[in-house]
């Protein structure tokens, strides 16, 4: 089993509904400053803007190994700020173009192609794995509050962690 990686360079074969969207670097003498969402980013800012979160994990460490994280009614949008991961999303939405596909993606601040805010559609199955030898620094702006009746959890059989890890020489 061979895994794509999908970065700003290789964007082929996006699961229905999911958006990448490039960040705008501002550098100089005094160091950077990153836009990380914008409300005239209308392809993934919209109007639903909730809550921001950070979210701090391990080298080799994915959250929800063994099962998926899903949410009814809300996006994720995730954006790694320091460290290394994959995010993964598969599409079990019947309905889709792209039912039964997955995507892994290469995300860190560290490379310009690897730059870059993930939106995570409705009722598909998302997690990542941090795959830098430091820990990872996530954001993520949910476009709703927090409401545990609107996430859920579901057994993960169309990815294997220890294949990327393996990928990633995180032995």
């Amino acid at each position: 089993m061979n895994y794509q990686y999908i970065d700003l360079k290789n964007q082929k074969d996006l699961i229905d509904g999911v958006i990448m969207r490039k960040l705008t670097v501002h550098k100089d003498a005094s160091g950077s400053l990153i836009e990380t969402l914008r409300s005239d980013w209308p392809d993934v800012a919209g109007e639903d803007f909730a809550m921001q979160y950070m979210s701090i994990t391990p080298s080799g460490v994915a959250r929800d190994e063994d099962k998926w994280h899903v949410h009814r009614n809300q996006k994720d949008r995730f954006i790694c700020v320091a460290g290394r991961i994959v995010t993964a999303i598969f599409d079990p939405r019947k309905n889709s173009p792209t039912h039964g596909e997955l995507n892994l993606f290469v995300m860190s601040p560290e490379m310009e192609e690897e730059m870059y805010l993930v939106l995570i559609p409705e009722d598909t199955y998302h997690s990542f794995m941090v795959i830098s030898k430091v820990p990872a620094h996530l954001l993520n702006f949910p476009t709703q509050l927090y409401n545990q009746d609107d996430e859920g959890r579901v057994p993960k059989k169309e990815l294997s962690w220890q294949k990327v890890r393996e990928d990633f020489n995180l032995q």
